[in-house]
């Protein structure tokens, strides 16, 4: 199963969720001095110009590359992006995976609870997928917050499943699946 970017865009009267630019540099920026984004992700910790700029090559072409597609959640009253939300390919058919940040400053927000509903709505809606997951470390309360508030489902617990920075970290597994019946 492919995926395309969302047509029309994500968004409601507070965000949109939209491809990325060159333009949201400043966003890495401040994503690359929070103490648990770069450690999860491909975020860079140590950063430069260059080394966002690669970053937001890398998110634009996931889609080309088949991953999956990320966007920038982007703010409306700010005019910027204040995060990513991303759905990447899982092996199994019809599943995908969510992830997601928000910089620090845009925090408490309601931003990342509005990307994920948007994305999953979307991702078992109009995108044909039959189950979208996140993949959450059981320390992280605001993450399963955020889930939760989007509707989603805590299944289980994977033991040592996830690497942060150089150790081990149990995971909680969240789900949204689409409705059989139609």
């Amino acid at each position: 199963m492919a995926l395309i970017y969302p047509d029309p865009a994500l968004g409601d009267d507070v965000l949109l969720l939209r491809p990325w630019s060159l333009d949201d540099v400043e966003c890495v920026s401040e994503a690359s001095t929070d103490p648990l984004i770069p450690s999860t992700t491909t975020v860079p910790s140590n950063w430069s110009s260059e080394a966002g700029e690669q970053f937001i090559l890398r998110q634009q072409t996931r889609l080309d590359s088949g991953e999956g597609v990320s966007l920038a959640i982007h703010a409306l009253d700010a005019s910027r992006a204040v995060g990513l939300v991303s759905m990447m390919l899982r092996p199994q058919l019809g599943v995908i995976g969510l992830g997601y940040w928000v910089v620090p400053s845009a925090r408490h927000r309601g931003f990342a609870r509005r990307a994920a509903r948007l994305a999953s709505d979307w991702a078992i809606g109009p995108g044909g997928f039959a189950r979208i997951e996140a993949w959450v470390e059981t320390t992280n309360e605001s993450s399963q917050s955020v889930l939760i508030a989007a509707g989603f489902e805590l299944e289980g617990r994977l033991r040592s499943f996830l690497t942060i920075s150089d150790s081990r970290s149990d995971a909680l597994v969240y789900s949204r699946v689409s409705d059989p019946e139609g």
